[in-house]
């Protein structure tokens, strides 16, 4: 048994072992406000992600989280300081990488087969592989049968699934999810929970998870990061030390453990959203 990662399955560790590390190092992004002022979005954010981990970003509205992920994937230039994958330098789109936001992300003209199949054709997949390898995704996320149906024809959660699919279809050394079930009501938002740890737990893929979720963040995660309010930066840092595979994430609420970490966290966290809410109230006054 690994001493290192006691609760770690050896076929997890090896594919954990081919995700990638993300190291972030003084990133800070500025951007022009229409009236022509300097906005500070983050600054001086410092962290390191090692391969295969599950690292979830909280943090009071505004702090810069979906920022900092579109740095990592090369959407965003940084103002100052670096992003490295792998001990390169982002310059450009990031390989690897595979992005699930909170609103879908689907093409409402295409049914969720070709939605789902567009990644491995991107790549330049034969359609017929491609088309098969989509059909195994949508079965193992519990859609087989819906294969010809089109995203407004699905509920909040089966499109989640299609999703989810679509982001974990290409085995993406990276995965970055910006509030992915925020929108779905409690019930379905443990369903998704539970399928995405088990999807994870097969790929390994190194994750940045953002939530406004406290629960989620602990229940899911390796480590949790605290943003400070705006100009966010990083507060705080927690180690998750529940043991994996988690489980059911509606059990692991109630286990003594959980409990004092999400104390823990809550006791660094609340301070940056009460900050942040006087800004707000004191802007909207």
């Amino acid at each position: 048994m690994d001493v290192n990662h006691p609760h770690r399955p050896p076929a997890a560790r090896d594919r954990a072992e081919d995700a990638a590390r993300i190291d972030i190092v003084g990133l800070t992004k500025r951007y022009l406000t229409p009236k022509g002022e300097t906005f500070t979005a983050i600054q001086d954010v410092t962290l390191k992600i090692e391969p295969g981990q599950f690292c979830a970003i909280v943090g009071p509205t505004g702090c810069g989280k979906s920022t900092t992920l579109a740095q990592v994937s090369g959407l965003e230039k940084p103002s100052a300081g670096t992003v490295s994958v792998r001990d390169q330098i982002v310059n450009g789109i990031t390989k690897g990488v595979s992005y699930m936001f909170q609103a879908d992300a689907l093409f409402p003209w295409k049914t969720v087969l070709s939605n789902v199949a567009i990644g491995p054709a991107l790549l330049g997949t034969p359609k017929r592989e491609a088309t098969l390898l989509a059909m195994d995704w949508l079965r193992r996320v519990g859609l087989a049968g819906f294969e010809d149906r089109y995203p407004h024809q699905l509920s909040g959660g089966m499109r989640k699934r299609v999703a989810m699919a679509a982001a974990l279809i290409n085995n993406p050394k990276i995965l970055l999810m910006d509030e992915p079930f925020g929108a779905l009501d409690v019930q379905t938002k443990a369903i998704m929970q539970n399928e995405l740890l088990q999807l994870w737990e097969e790929l390994r893929p190194s994750v940045l998870f953002i939530t406004h979720d406290l629960d989620e963040a602990v229940a899911l995660a390796d480590r949790v990061v605290i943003m400070t309010s705006s100009p966010g930066t990083i507060k705080d840092v927690f180690d998750i030390d529940l043991p994996r595979p988690r489980g059911d994430v509606q059990q692991i609420r109630h286990e003594e453990r959980f409990l004092e970490l999400q104390g823990q966290i809550w006791d660094s966290l609340k301070d940056e959203v009460t900050r942040a809410y006087a800004k707000t109230a004191g802007a909207a006054a």
